[in-house]
């Protein structure tokens, strides 16, 4: 018999029906020479403290570092998990072979290796690798299975990385809690958790800490163009004044107009990334929402694996792409077929479809492609769903489409004004530029978006958007103009938007829009395209951060739990990016998962010695909530304030004095005060 596993039961039953497994028992499917059964995600997870030694079972500092001889797994304590189990472990000791169906990814791969070693596993095993649950895809990975041996390095990169983050997590965590935590709250440390933890409280601390300062812009307007001066801002009103009068009443001059044309190319493919950004960007989507929601598609099997950091597609597909944009043209949104035109006008403009190498590269996919639709007609999908498949098909679609044809304008101009003291002439020069679409080509895809994108309220949606036509301008013509001097205020740094932070955690720190350069940091980003959203996630669930519509705010136990780590390994984005670097080198054979193991244990013993040998007197008071007190609790004060967010300036919180209650942020001159009342000064 053989018995296949997947990851979750409605994966388990497409792959029964297609293998003919129709019999339904409890907890598996069975038929045509196969069982087919499932997990529910993790069945296993690596021991606790206390599993290895009693003496790690109560929270002390001696006790630290913990560092097990071995490893070892365990059943989740959950009696349906415990149920599952057995039955699975029943399967096995008699199955002839074992297909694992698990997710074609690092963890999907880590749930069933550890479901089988629990389980104590020795006869041969297959691996099923697919990129979409469609039912061809499905006959034709169980028509190419692999050897379980080929994944091994994607097993230990794996396991690397839940050793890792053990080693790390669980003492890191006891040791600031017993440290700093007052013995009330657990202060959660994490080896990717507090890297981007540190990335908004830094980001936060730049805007608080940020002094505006006014600068000056000369500008001027010719035949109702506005035209800015060529020499920058002035930093003195003086200066600007001068400028100004020196050009005040003179003519201006065109001296140059130059035009350019130029091509877009369409945009890359997505990857999970970014698409969490635009999701996040068009639809306010957190990151965890975009990632459940695709992966619902991928299991209605309308798109393809969604854990994927790769924006190509392996040569291989493109033989099947006109069969997907066929399927494709049925999907209905909102019951109607919207991509039916714009796949019938691709067709009718290139009957072959293009081949580019911004789409089709077989060099920069390894596991996966990037995410597509299937090709299987789309219907039924929730409002969400039906967002996040627009994208993706939209996205596909416009891939194929020809580039953007624009024509880009300068003109420069000048206004000469009366000579100084030792006869120099001065002039001031001015710029204007204009964009004109000349074939809108794979734009026209997007057309429907630009009322919505027009009305948005964050800034860096609309950035390098904005095309505006000029008149005629003819070099050597001249005439008045409206000069006019704008005093402005430097800005401080944007809040990060869960859109800007994965693109931060994407590059280890670093915000980068440009897409080969983004490519290339990418080996060295923080965290796996999956993880990301749970890392978010849990930073709420810690109320270590908050949102503010859009913006992604660090609590004052989160600004305070990051001044409190003082040990950089802990809180470098730069740092933690190598080791994720070296993590991807395991899956590809590049590295020794031992070194990556040992690497992490010297770290934790030269962390929890730094901690160790700290005499000073730093403690972190703990946030009970993202909520400031009621109007009833400050009418009537009591301890029940501490903790909680300050009124008056929302940054610090209610601490308590001597005599008053006051503001953590004192020093940065917020004055909140309540007395004590009458009997608890007494």
């Amino acid at each position: 018999m053989i018995v296949c596993i997947a990851e979750k039961p409605s994966v388990a039953k497409d792959i029964a029906k297609i293998l003919g497994a129709n019999t339904a028992h409890e907890g598996y499917m069975e038929g045509n020479g196969y069982q087919v059964t499932w997990t529910f995600g993790h069945l296993c997870e690596l021991k606790e403290p206390d599993d290895y030694s009693p003496l790690w079972k109560r929270w002390s500092l001696s006790a630290l570092p913990m560092i097990p001889q071995r490893f070892g797994i365990k059943l989740i304590p959950d009696d349906g998990i415990k149920r599952q189990f057995s039955i699975i472990e029943k399967l096995y000791s008699k199955a002839d072979e074992i297909v694992n169906c698990g997710d074609a990814g690092q963890e999907g791969e880590l749930i069933q290796r550890w479901v089988m070693l629990k389980a104590h596993v020795h006869c041969p095993v297959k691996r099923l690798w697919i990129s979409s649950m469609t039912d061809e895809a499905i006959r034709e990975g169980f028509q190419t299975l692999k050897d379980e041996k080929n994944y091994q390095s994607l097993y230990l990169a794996g396991l690397s990385r839940a050793i890792g983050d053990w080693i790390l997590g669980m003492n890191a965590t006891r040791l600031y809690t017993l440290k700093y935590g007052q013995n009330k709250q657990v202060l959660s440390i994490g080896r990717v958790q507090t890297p981007t933890l540190a990335l908004i409280v830094n980001r936060q601390k730049e805007i608080d800490n940020f002094k505006p300062e006014p600068y000056w812009v000369l500008a001027t307007i010719y035949r109702g163009v506005q035209f800015t001066a060529t020499s920058g801002k002035f930093t003195s009103k003086e200066e600007g004044e001068a400028a100004f009068k020196t050009i005040e009443g003179k003519p201006f001059t065109v001296t140059k107009v130059e035009k350019k044309k130029g091509t877009e190319a369409p945009p890359h493919l997505y990857d999970l990334t970014s698409l969490q950004v635009e999701c996040n960007k068009k639809f306010g989507y957190s990151a965890e929402l975009t990632l459940n929601t695709v992966q619902s598609l991928y299991e209605k099997k309308v798109t393809t694996y969604p854990r994927v950091d790769t924006q190509y597609l392996s040569d291989d597909i493109y033989p099947k792409c006109p069969q997907i944009l066929n399927g494709l043209s049925q999907s209905k949104i909102n019951s109607q077929q919207v991509y039916l035109e714009p796949i019938k006008t691709l067709t009718s403009l290139n009957p072959k479809l293009p081949k580019s190498k911004k789409v089709f590269d077989t060099s920069k996919v390894t596991d996966h492609h990037a995410i597509i639709p299937t090709g299987q007609p789309a219907h039924g999908l929730t409002d969400i769903e039906q967002h996040v498949y627009d994208l993706i098909a939209r996205r596909f679609i416009c891939v194929f489409y020809p580039d953007c044809k624009y024509a880009t304008t300068t003109v420069l101009g000048e206004v000469v004004g009366n000579p100084d003291e030792k006869g120099k002439e001065k002039k001031v020069e001015f710029k204007v530029s204009g964009k004109e679409i000349l074939d809108p080509g794979w734009r026209v895809i997007y057309q429907k978006d630009t009322k919505a994108e027009d009305s948005s309220d964050n800034d860096e949606n609309k950035k390098g958007d904005e095309e505006s036509t000029l008149p005629a301008f003819v070099k050597g013509e001249s005439g008045p103009h409206k000069p006019t001097l704008t005093e402005k205020m430097t800005t401080p740094p944007k809040y990060y938007t869960e859109a800007t932070l994965l693109r931060a955690m994407e590059t280890a720190g670093k915000f980068v829009e440009d897409e080969e350069l983004r490519a290339a940091l990418k080996q060295n980003g923080i965290g796996r395209p999956s993880s990301r959203a749970g890392i978010i996630e849990t930073l709420f669930k810690r109320h270590y951060i908050r949102r503010q519509r859009k913006n992604l705010m660090a609590t004052p136990t989160g600004i305070e739990l990051i001044d409190t780590i003082h040990e950089e390994l802990l809180k470098s984005c730069e740092l933690t990016g190598i080791w994720e670097k070296k993590l991807r080198d395991i899956e590809a054979k590049k590295y020794d998962p031992a070194d990556f193991i040992n690497g992490l244990k010297d770290q934790i013993n030269k962390i929890v010695n730094d901690v160790l040998a700290d005499n000073s007197k730093r403690s972190i008071v703990i946030t009970k909530s993202d909520s400031k007190p009621t109007k009833k609790e400050l009418e009537h004060p009591s301890d029940d304030l501490v903790g909680k967010l300050c009124p008056k300036c929302g940054r610090g919180v209610i601490i308590k004095g001597h005599t008053a209650y006051g503001c953590s942020n004192w020093k940065n001159g917020c004055d909140f005060r309540i007395d004590f009342p009458q009997k608890q000064k007494e």
